[in-house]
């Protein structure tokens, strides 16, 4: 039986259309859905009693069950179960423009980034959209406030999931749904060629974050085995036709490793590679864990790298650091409960 929460406003017309009742009932439950927020279709009153038992018959109203949530200052992070079994983790972060939420894409990772923590487990499967789309609904439940934007950053790589994140973006984004502005959503990946060339055609205005993290393929192989099937000539000729298509600005991820890759040498690779790209670079201070053999970058060797990339006129921020304290910080999401 499919989820309720994997259709779009469009697959729903469709099977109201199949179903012989009015298509304008899909924005209607839509509303139901993500607006009243209701977790059983006899809730839904406005329909029969004969569509609402169809509805019960053919879709089912899923939930995630959320098994501990961890405090830090200005983050929480949410630990699930799903069906199977497994287990996911989402943060959420408090800034001064509302909430923004983290969430996986999969259970696991196979890109097998050096530096991250995710990744030291192998990718299980995909989330299915409406696991994805059910972390933004339980946590809203859970803090009663509504979460207004939403980070594809969590566990897993997201293009490796390409369908499901499309879908759960159209469900998102519907002003019937969540009503997540498109600006608001951004999608990370390390670099599927393939798929950031398919991701080009995609009509809504979402943000494209790239995990870079070296300015060069050697450096690049060494800590993303994923620049060995990709290599950055043709990553950034991708990224490269994705701008002047789309006229959307870029984010350049750029995880700072203790002597690796924040030597004044790779800032300044760094500005040639990124010359006449429409992006801003979003250096990131590296949160150590205790499995990772990486040390974070001393504060004064990120003061320079910044100066370098500024005096070069590339847009630069340093990220502000959230649940570091809870392993909830970028690259620390995992799973505690898994085995190792």
């Amino acid at each position: 039986m499919k989820s309720i929460y994997e259709q779009t406003v469009q697959s729903l017309e469709t099977y109201f259309k199949e179903k012989n009742y009015p298509t304008f009932y899909a924005k209607e439950l839509f509303t139901w859905l993500y607006k009243k927020k209701i977790t059983s279709i006899d809730e839904a009153s406005n329909f029969s009693l004969d569509l609402r038992c169809q509805l019960q018959k053919d879709f089912s109203f899923d939930s995630l069950e959320i098994l501990e949530k961890q405090l830090g200052k200005d983050v929480s992070k949410y630990l699930f179960r799903l069906s199977d079994k497994e287990h996911i983790e989402a943060v959420l972060m408090e800034h001064d423009y509302g909430l923004s939420l983290c969430i996986s894409s999969q259970v696991g990772c196979n890109m097998g980034c050096k530096f991250c923590e995710s990744g030291r487990r192998k990718k299980v499967r995909n989330l299915e959209t409406y696991e994805m789309v059910l972390q933004i609904l339980e946590i809203e439940k859970q803090e009663q406030r509504r979460i207004s934007h939403v980070v594809i950053m969590g566990i897993g790589e997201p293009f490796d999931n390409y369908d499901n994140i499309i879908q759960l973006i159209q469900i998102i984004n519907h002003d019937k749904g969540l009503n997540i502005g498109s600006r608001h959503i951004t999608v990370s990946t390390c670099g599927i060629v393939p798929k950031i060339e398919e991701f080009t055609n995609f009509p809504y205005q979402v943000n494209l974050a790239i995990s870079l993290h070296a300015p060069n393929d050697s450096l690049r192989k060494e800590i993303m085995p994923i620049a060995k099937v990709y290599p950055l000539e043709e990553l950034m000729k991708a990224l490269k036709n994705y701008t002047k298509k789309t006229n959307r600005r870029l984010t350049f991820e750029y995880i700072l490793l203790d002597g690796i890759n924040d030597k004044e040498e790779h800032a300044l690779e760094l500005v040639s590679l990124l010359k006449g790209i429409n992006a801003y670079v979003n250096l990131i201070p590296y949160n150590e864990t205790t499995h990772l053999q990486y040390k974070r970058s001393k504060p004064l060797t990120i003061a320079k790298f910044y100066d370098i990339l500024k005096k070069n006129k590339v847009c630069v921020t340093i990220r502000r650091e959230f649940g570091g304290t809870i392993s909830a910080a970028c690259g620390q999401l995992r799973s505690e409960k898994e085995e190792i």
